[in-house]
């Protein structure tokens, strides 16, 4: 190649490829349909450039024109969704990393939900192949805040208010090693923020000691946790504690399924701290 030839780049593809997932974005903060103006607006593109990436996707239904000129997200899309290859469930989201999970560490991995009244319901579980083993039995029941790992770990994400409208309420002594200060459970709550996962001796089952992390969805809320549980006979603390990196990959991976961004998390967790000053 001499000094007159072009080197060959992926720059202007690759920044076509950035600049289209900009628009798409501007469908998830903006009116289900835009025009071209509001999309150029909204990107910080030139119109004509907007217009021309605005071509190329509806020629690959990634976009399509509405009445009016407007845009609006395409067939492509829309299939992907329906199809079931884009994940639109917390169970579907995390079964694979539950699976996977439970084969690394052998022990039972719990899907819980938070339900609008914040409280947990157990969704889902892929239980140890040890004899000796969890097994949930009340799936899909309402369980209060903050018992136990999974609780603790919902809670701990929670916004300001309504953590402390759970943290308000009598808490029962479950067990003999529950929580049930107010005060120990903010400071306990905290340091799960910090630590990225929950750990739980006894508090809210007799015998069973649990490791949880939350599972977030597009916005960076906190939609769910994974949890691993097992007797107290093969969870001595230092286990549960190693427990804690391969659980939050696992939460993690299923957050991505879920739409979750470390941008969308991040912003969230700031919004709930300043909100709590």
């Amino acid at each position: 190649m001499t000094s007159g030839e072009l080197r060959p780049t992926r720059t202007s593809g690759v920044q076509s490829i950035d600049r289209a997932a900009m628009i798409l974005r501007c469908f998830a903060d903006h009116p289900a349909e835009m025009t071209l103006s509001e999309i150029a607006r909204a990107t910080g593109l030139t119109t004509s450039t907007a217009h021309r990436l605005l071509a190329a996707m509806q020629q690959n239904q990634l976009v399509r024109q509405t009445p009016g000129r407007r845009y609006a997200p395409g067939q492509l899309l829309v299939q992907l969704v329906r199809k079931g290859a884009v994940t639109t469930t917390l169970r579907d989201a995390a079964r694979p990393a539950m699976v996977a999970l439970r084969d690394e560490v052998e022990e039972t991995i719990g899907l819980h939900g938070l339900t609008p009244s914040d409280e947990r319901v157990v969704v889902d579980q892929v239980e140890s192949h040890q004899p000796l083993r969890r097994t949930y039995t009340e799936l899909g029941v309402p369980i209060p805040l903050p018992y136990g790992a999974p609780g603790k770990v919902l809670c701990a994400w929670l916004p300001p208010v309504r953590r402390e409208a759970v943290l308000n309420q009598e808490l029962l002594q479950l067990t003999p090693t529950t929580v049930t200060d107010p005060a120990e459970l903010r400071a306990q709550l905290d340091d799960v923020v910090r630590r990225g996962f929950a750990i739980s001796f006894a508090e809210r089952t007799p015998g069973i000691r649990s490791v949880a992390a939350p599972v977030f969805d597009h916005d960076g809320a906190v939609a769910g946790c994974l949890s691993v549980s097992g007797p107290e006979m093969r969870m001595p603390e230092e286990r549960m504690r190693d427990l804690g990196a391969p659980l939050r990959r696992a939460a993690y991976a299923a957050s991505e399924a879920l739409g979750a961004t470390p941008a969308a998390i991040g912003a969230r967790n700031k919004e709930n701290a300043v909100g709590g000053e």
